[in-house]
């Protein structure tokens, strides 16, 4: 007998929740049954689309409707109250990143979870490219591993009104190249490279509409004896149809070749010494990030099914906070850290 769907309610129809609401509704094992938000006229909009229920009381709904798993896909700022009013009821839950504004508020949201299943929505580790990248680390096509840089160039925060469209709230950020957007790759090269060890950072403000720090420079060393380095600003973009799939260009070198990621998500392996060539591989074009946060919600679904492994739990999460955190302290006080 199959069993019957997970019930799935997202708190959340801002810009990005809509890749939380579409991904929801194309998953074979969930019953999508509730879009939770203040302004009820953005969630019955988005409940319209997916045939689902609206609503803008979280604590009433919980207590008329059965639900299994709550997706949370609000700013940080709204994070720890959901997560109080979810672990009451028993929920297991996913939420955004950033879990709060800094790493006190996220051990705060981690704890109020105490007893309760919740799994961060870090979703760049899910794109399909490091997938495959992992799969082939792990059967050791690289040999010794000796650097990894990822080169981040969107090339959506120039101007005045960079943001503004799509998600406002990104100007006001104290914290904001590394808070927001380098968290995601902190938590793949670990993904990919294992334990980060040391940090030095140099951090600049380019766009004077933005807060927070919107380019600089990462230098990492893992504690497997790799380096690292992110090379990111969102001021310029890169060659790629979309500058938004994967965000900027990646390689990774060991002793017996490098692979490189190219702006439409291709990888090309290039073996010591020998011409690149490009490495194929199938993935979908589809949602946020080559379906990435379909594919990070379907690796919960299993877990609940089957108690399969489970990343980027809350609390394994803070680990990446950690890291955030020394990297902003290395730029303060012009100096490398270890962790």
């Amino acid at each position: 007998m199959m069993a019957a769907p997970l019930k799935v309610a997202t708190v959340g129809a801002g810009f990005f929740a809509a890749f939380h609401h579409d991904a929801w509704a194309r998953h074979p094992d969930v019953e999508f049954v509730a879009i939770i938000d203040e302004n009820l006229a953005s969630a019955q909009a988005a409940a319209t689309k997916y045939g689902c229920q609206a609503s803008d009381d979280l604590e009433g709904l919980l207590l008329s409707q059965e639900i299994d798993l709550l997706d949370i896909a609000t700013p940080p700022d709204s994070h720890l109250a959901l997560v109080n009013v979810a672990a009451r009821h028993g929920l297991s839950m996913i939420c955004q990143k950033p879990l709060a504004d800094n790493l006190a508020g996220a051990r705060a949201v981690v704890a109020a979870a105490t007893g309760q299943l919740l799994v961060v929505h870090e979703n760049f580790r899910f794109q399909p490219w490091y997938r495959e990248i992992k799969r082939l680390l792990d059967r050791g096509q690289f040999g010794r591993l000796h650097n990894i840089a990822f080169r981040l160039r969107p090339g959506d925060g120039q101007g005045p009104d960079a943001y503004l469209s799509r998600q406002p709230y990104f100007q006001k950020m104290n914290r904001f190249l590394i808070h927001e957007t380098a968290i995601h790759f902190i938590d793949t090269f670990r993904f990919l490279l294992g334990e980060i060890e040391t940090v030095y950072a140099d951090l600049k403000q380019v766009n004077p509409a933005i807060a927070g720090e919107d380019a600089g420079y990462v230098i990492f060393g893992f504690a497997g004896g790799a380096g690292g380095i992110f090379d990111g600003n969102r001021l310029n973009d890169h060659s790629a149809d979309n500058p938004r799939l994967t965000m900027g260009e990646m390689w990774l070198e060991g002793s017996t070749g490098v692979m490189r990621l190219d702006g439409d998500g291709r990888l090309f392996w290039k073996a010591h010494g020998g011409a690149e060539t490009e490495h194929v591989y199938v993935w979908e074009n589809v949602g946020f990030g080559g379906d990435c946060v379909y594919q990070l919600q379907d690796h919960v679904i299993r877990h609940l099914r089957d108690a399969s492994p489970i990343e980027n739990s809350g609390a394994n999460y803070l680990r990446n906070l950690e890291i955030e955190e020394a990297i902003y302290r290395s730029a303060d006080e012009n100096r490398q850290i270890r962790l």
